[in-house]
């Protein structure tokens, strides 16, 4: 690694934050007593990563107890072993080549790691791991400062911060311990975390940072999907992403990821008279969270289809008569386009479908006029969203970002009306199970066919009877069937 760039000596951390972590590490008893296990073996432990973080952003807000706990110790892995006898009720070494030992202790999961001072290759993100001799060095290695802190559990309870990680916190600031360029080359994942770090905390990356993303945003190649994929979820499912989402498009991080987002960046047409399908997709999520049922988990699905469901605009934008600008089929487009996409990020086969299937709906809506639909249609509509049906909902009211006042609360009415006449039909009919009305057997049996092509025909010809009609009588069923039969010679 290269020279670290001369940073000023941190201010040393106030005696009563001092005072509020150690109240906060004993709400956790079980720190203290592997503390004074290691401290009476000779070993130095403390409490590292984003549970100091916590723990200092709770001291100032008076929250809670300390959430993972990450400890580093000057002990080898085979010494915390010993340490460990007789206290933990068990203990793992999945990570034992890293330096990690797991353990659980009165109840408690903990992950305690030798100080490291590794090396990275810069070919992949797999380091050479190293054994440290002092806290001070594995903290250097480490993402960013404000994860760079350490509590000791020996009797002191001492918060160990030589980065600055506390004033960064509370300036709202991101930064590296050392050179961003080289933090970033050692492990382009970083970078994720960073946007991640401005979503779930709020903070600001420092300009070094961002023109050190700018950098390196191809480096992310490097990663593999499924930890890129993980990253990127885990941004879109904070409270507020799209700060994220702007640092990760502007540092050229999408172009790498999701080329398709950054895509969305143009106006539609030459007189920049309109808003750019970017901006639009951005606050289409922002209302899509909105939406989202207080008390539940966010909603990966939606905010995903929220940000994706116009990436078929850029291929499909033509230039018309008199300045207008047409997207015919986007949704259709989109629609492969996001199932693409979400496979080569390693999205599961359902997360895939589920937003390209909402991708591909939520257009269908702009026919419904000012309530023209027959009963048919809204059938159909309720029918091929299944249980998709309430995100859908979610989805099309989000997509109305129109700052014409009159026009929005048209559009809210008229939505408003078409989710008043499926409640309508669903009480009259089983819309949720769409269904012929009747089954495999009986159109065996009028038909005299044996199982078949010729029986799944008739099953779809009767489905479509249903969803044009809605519920008939067996006798008319029966007497449709028969037609459709003979029409087929």
């Amino acid at each position: 690694m290269s020279d670290q760039p001369a940073r000023p000596d941190p201010e040393p951390v106030p005696a009563a934050v001092q005072q509020t972590v150690r109240e906060l590490v004993d709400l956790t008893p079980v720190l203290g007593l592997v503390g004074e296990r290691f401290t009476a073996a000779g070993h130095e432990v403390h409490l590292v990563g984003g549970s100091v973080r916590d723990a200092l952003l709770a001291a100032g807000s008076g929250v809670g107890r300390i959430g993972d706990l990450d400890l580093t110790t000057s002990a080898t892995p085979e010494q915390t072993l010993a340490v460990l006898d007789g206290l933990a009720s068990s203990t793992w070494n999945t990570g034992i080549a890293f330096g990690t030992v797991g353990a659980e202790v009165r109840g408690e999961r903990l992950e305690i790691t030798t100080y490291r001072a590794d090396r990275y290759d810069r070919e992949s993100r797999n380091p050479e791991v190293a054994w440290g001799s002092s806290l001070v060095d594995d903290l250097a290695r480490r993402d960013f400062t404000v994860n760079a802190m350490a509590i000791s559990l020996g009797p002191d309870r001492t918060v160990t911060d030589p980065f600055g990680g506390l004033g960064d916190l509370l300036a709202g600031r991101l930064r590296t311990p050392g050179r961003a360029e080289d933090s970033f080359a050692d492990d382009p994942l970083r970078m994720l975390r960073a946007v991640r770090f401005v979503a779930q905390l709020g903070l600001a990356p420092a300009p070094e940072v961002v023109g050190a993303m700018m950098a390196l945003a191809p480096e992310l190649g490097r990663i593999t999907a499924e930890r890129v994929q993980q990253e990127f979820s885990r941004t879109l499912l904070n409270p507020a992403p799209r700060a994220a989402l702007e640092l990760f498009v502007s540092t050229g991080l999408a172009d790498v990821v999701l080329p398709e987002l950054a895509a969305l960046r143009m106006e539609i047409d030459e007189h920049h008279q309109h808003k750019d399908v970017y901006t639009h997709s951005l606050t289409v999520l922002d209302q899509a969270i909105a939406l989202e049922e207080p008390g539940t988990p966010p909603d990966l699905v939606l905010r995903l289809a929220a940000l994706l469901h116009d990436i078929g605009k850029p291929a499909t934008r033509r230039h018309e008569e008199r300045g207008r600008v047409s997207f015919h089929h986007h949704e259709v487009v989109g629609a492969k386009l996001v199932r693409k996409r979400l496979q080569a990020m390693k999205y599961s086969k359902e997360i895939v479908e589920q937003v390209a299937r909402l991708t591909f709906l939520h257009l269908r809506f702009h026919g419904y006029g000012s309530g023209e639909w027959t009963d048919s249609a809204v059938r159909r509509y309720v029918t091929d969203a299944g249980e998709l049906l309430p995100r859908l909902h979610k989805l099309v009211r989000s997509d109305s970002t129109t700052r014409n006042k009159r026009r929005a609360a048209m559009l809210s009415a008229t939505y408003d009306s078409l989710e008043q006449r499926i409640r309508e039909l669903s009480e009259a009919e089983d819309l949720a199970r769409v269904r012929p009305d009747l089954d495999g057997n009986r159109i065996m049996e009028l038909l005299e066919i044996s199982p078949g092509p010729d029986v799944g025909a008739a099953w779809r010809f009767l489905k479509e009877l249903r969803l044009e009609r809605g519920p008939v009588d067996p006798e008319t069923a029966e007497a449709e069937l028969l037609s459709w039969w003979r029409s087929r010679g």
